[in-house]
């Protein structure tokens, strides 16, 4: 028996089944790409953010545009100016979104691995009741062929739940622990920013926007040009 008349000797209930492989496979991949350490918690970013600190000057937009870490901490600088409770708290409310994002998709992921089985089940009763189904009839011992179609459906349909149940809730608990490691690092580089504005006895300028080098330029031209309409008008 190949794959093909395994589904089709599994019947209707294959339809869900096959449907909720799909999806799993598709969350799968897209939360291996989502949550990278690398993208969501790079390292050294929270030593780099307290250089800065040291120096009196930090570029939100940039560390904004960093990463979700650089989110959070941008979050946390910004309220620096009302003192340390006020920082954490906000560095718990951004913290709190970006775990939040980082969770997404993990629970339909979860009941994938939670239904399908019972797919399965439902699969295995409606088999068995065909079977028995054929066995209370007339001439049930002639009838094999129906008898066999419905053991194949019983046993196939189990089958194929547990085939997607099993890899479904691996990575579900696997994502959740990555989940767990990547809030941990953040948690440390946050607490890093945090002990360094403590200590950090000057002003802290934070600068929301940066222009570009066009900008300066065209900048520089205005203030020349006023400035010149200014001496004309002396003149």
């Amino acid at each position: 028996m190949d794959v093909f008349d395994a589904l089709m000797a599994g019947g209707w209930l294959m339809l869900p089944i096959l449907g909720c492989s799909v999806l799993a496979t598709v969350i799968v991949i897209e939360r291996f790409w989502s949550l990278r350490a690398a993208r969501i918690a790079p390292g050294g970013l929270g030593q780099e953010v307290c250089e800065r600190i040291r120096q009196g000057q930090i570029d939100l937009n940039w560390l904004e545009g960093h990463s979700p870490l650089g989110t959070v901490l941008a979050a946390g600088l910004r309220n620096a100016r009302f003192g340390q409770e006020q920082v954490r708290a906000r560095l718990q409310e951004a913290a709190s979104m970006v775990i939040h994002d980082m969770a997404r998709y993990l629970s339909p992921l979860g009941t994938i691995a939670s239904i399908t089985p019972l797919i399965g089940l439902l699969g295995t009763v409606v088999g068995m009741i065909k079977v028995f189904t054929v066995i209370v009839s007339a001439n049930g011992v002639e009838r094999t062929a129906d008898l066999a179609g419905g053991i194949s459906q019983a046993l196939v349909t189990t089958a194929a739940g547990l085939f997607v149940a099993i890899p479904a809730l691996m990575f579900h608990r696997y994502f959740q622990r990555r989940v767990e490691d990547i809030t941990v690092r953040m948690e440390q580089q946050a607490g890093q920013v945090v002990e360094q504005l403590a200590h950090h006895g000057g002003e802290l300028t934070l600068a929301e926007r940066r222009e570009s080098s066009f900008e300066q330029r065209a900048t520089k031209e205005r203030r020349t040009m006023k400035e010149q309409r200014g001496a004309k008008e002396r003149l």
